[in-house]
């Protein structure tokens, strides 16, 4: 068999090729002397300019909340009052500043979504809003909470800001740390109900949503089952496993809390 093999390969196939083609990894780059290939660095020099532009870049809110129509929004930010703070302190991208925290209204929800933007503003531009809207789609039947867009924020922020609102479930979306194969990486984390202080254990999450990752109409399924589970049991986090045979469509997406 080895024989045949020789016989039949071309001497310049990449042996490599058939592994690159079904992963965006950088495997079988090669080398010209020492270094990489030209093409190969300068496509991970653009790879790395990409991913710091997601970190320093700004959403703009503006136009987020123009996407979101007709549902409303609310603007808020954290204790963080820059990005140079935000990227050093990460403790204050976890909190409201006081300005924030006096104009949301209290109310009783269902569930409210939160924007934040992250470390990656392009994944919160590119995908926010189309997830928000595909959600709303498939949770008939819920009161959400207007749409909370939180500038210079981090995962904690959705703790203080369900807590604040009176909503039973938080669902965070934020822009997740870019890497060299994708730097507009879309996360989600679901809490049942958000406190501050809350640990991680209790948060279910999502990541990886953008176009060579998780599609939006399954993020959105995967979400959605996981929200009518944590209404159903009372619970997010470790205890709250994922074992939906097959995610459901708008159709047949999870209805009503109980109020109980």
């Amino acid at each position: 068999h080895r024989e045949d093999r020789l016989m039949t390969d071309r001497p310049d196939t990449d042996p490599w090729q058939r592994f690159r083609d079904v992963t965006r990894a950088r495997i079988g780059l090669g080398r010209s002397g020492d270094g990489l290939p030209t093409k190969a660095l300068l496509d991970f020099q653009l790879a790395h300019a990409r991913a710091r532009d997601a970190v320093h870049g700004a959403v703009d809110f503006d136009r987020l909340a123009a996407d979101l129509a007709p549902h409303p929004t609310i603007r808020v930010h954290s204790a963080a009052p820059d990005r140079a703070t935000y990227l050093r302190r990460p403790d204050l991208g976890r909190r409201l500043d006081d300005a924030s925290r006096a104009a949301l209204p209290a109310g009783a929800w269902d569930i409210a979504f939160v924007i934040a933007d992250g470390l990656s503003a392009a994944a919160v531009q590119a995908h926010a809003a189309p997830l928000v809207h595909a959600c709303l789609a498939r949770l008939a039947g819920w009161s959400a909470a207007p749409v909370v867009l939180g500038a210079q924020a981090r995962v904690a922020l959705g703790d203080e800001v369900g807590a604040l609102l009176g909503a039973k479930l938080v669902a965070l979306l934020v822009g997740e740390r870019p890497g060299l194969s994708a730097a507009d990486s879309l996360g989600v984390y679901l809490t049942w109900a958000p406190e501050p202080g809350c640990p991680d254990s209790r948060r279910n999450c999502i990541s990886n949503i953008h176009a060579a990752g998780l599609p939006i109409g399954a993020a959105a399924d995967k979400l959605c089952w996981l929200a009518g589970e944590a209404a159903r049991l009372k619970l997010t986090g470790v205890a709250l496993k994922e074992d939906a045979p097959v995610l459901p469509g708008p159709a047949a997406g999870p209805q009503s809390i109980d109020q109980s």
